[in-house]
């Protein structure tokens, strides 16, 4: 046998080990860089925001600028849209998001079924950012006339309470109407073709539905509801990110400051999303309050008020006290 066979039979163990080394010292590698990348896929500091199609936050959304606020402390930003104030609240409460707006109704439902969530901030009034309305030749003329008649909203959603609010300065019972549930598109849809007797409905929705020929404003919220927007985080991220929790609000603030002066650009980038033209939108933006706070003895009042009057109704299913649920950012 050559000498070099002979060389190459004795070398060939510790070829093997070699090769053998080589491939757990690449497995290590390749485990190792797994590894550092599930650690800091687990120290990656994330906000999830849940937001609607109309208002701050989708401005917000579309500008950047929260992204640009967070970016320092560390924080990324996921996004998720809702229909809705009542289904965001329920993600909310779920652990699905950490942050979100709604009006003044769905918290109260939220807090009576899981008070896995906090107050943070609010919007002041804006009693004229939601109405009831009515066919142009219908025989509604009061709101005493709306007994008996069947009248389309959002369950759970801020245009509840002013229904009821609305039915009880007339002197009438909130038994005595036949409820008609139905999401904003779909009482649009309903009112348009006459099958509701009426619509109670926020902006921008009401805004669009004022354009509807012959539509008629039966009354607005002023002098029955506040109509406030407020801002709401899960408890567990409040308290242990009161740093990013401030900075999302001082950004909703600039936001405020924004829109508040340049109304038709507010409108103009909110249209694609709604699906509402500029200009119907501009007219509920200047129904819109400006200038977001931490919440006062009038917002915490007015909305254990509401908590009072469903739990009254039998539609809160146990009595809640508001201020719990209330974040200190100070504590």
């Amino acid at each position: 046998m050559p000498a070099t066979s002979r060389t190459l039979r004795r070398d060939a163990p510790a070829l093997r080990l070699r090769r053998l080394l080589a491939t757990w010292g690449a497995l290590a590698l390749l485990l190792g860089l797994c590894l550092a990348a599930t650690v800091a896929h687990a120290q990656e500091k994330v906000i999830r925001v849940g937001y609607q199609k109309y208002g701050t936050l989708v401005l917000l959304k579309g500008k950047g600028l929260l992204e640009k606020k967070l970016a320092p402390l560390g924080y990324s930003v996921r996004w998720s849209e809702f229909p809705s104030g009542p289904p965001l609240l329920e993600a909310l409460n779920a652990g699905a998001i950490d942050f979100g707006s709604a009006g003044e109704t769905p918290p109260i439902f939220a807090q009576a079924a899981s008070p896995g969530f906090v107050y943070v901030a609010a919007e002041p009034p804006a009693p004229r950012g939601e109405a009831i309305l009515v066919p142009g030749d219908s025989a509604v003329r009061s709101l005493a006339d709306l007994k008996g008649r069947t009248v389309a909203f959002n369950k759970g959603s801020n245009v509840h309470f002013l229904l009821v609010q609305a039915l009880a300065s007339a002197g009438v019972s909130y038994g005595d109407i036949k409820p008609a549930f139905l999401a904003p598109a779909d009482g649009a849809a309903a009112f348009a073709r006459g099958a509701v007797d009426a619509w109670v409905i926020w902006d921008p929705y009401l805004a669009s539905g004022e354009r509807i020929p012959g539509a008629r404003t039966l009354a607005s919220a002023e002098g029955l509801a506040p109509n406030r927007q407020f801002y709401l985080s899960a408890r567990r991220f409040a308290d242990g990110n009161r740093e990013a929790l401030n900075a999302v609000i001082a950004a909703v603030g600039e936001l405020d400051d924004w829109a508040r002066a340049n109304t038709d650009a507010a409108a103009a980038e909110l249209a694609p999303s709604v699906g509402i033209p500029a200009p119907v939108l501009a007219v509920a933006l200047r129904r819109q309050s400006y200038g977001v706070a931490p919440l006062d003895a009038a917002a915490v009042a007015d909305q254990q008020t509401i908590a009072d009057t469903f739990h009254k109704l039998g539609l809160l299913p146990k009595p809640i006290t508001v201020s719990d649920a209330v974040w200190k950012p100070g504590s």
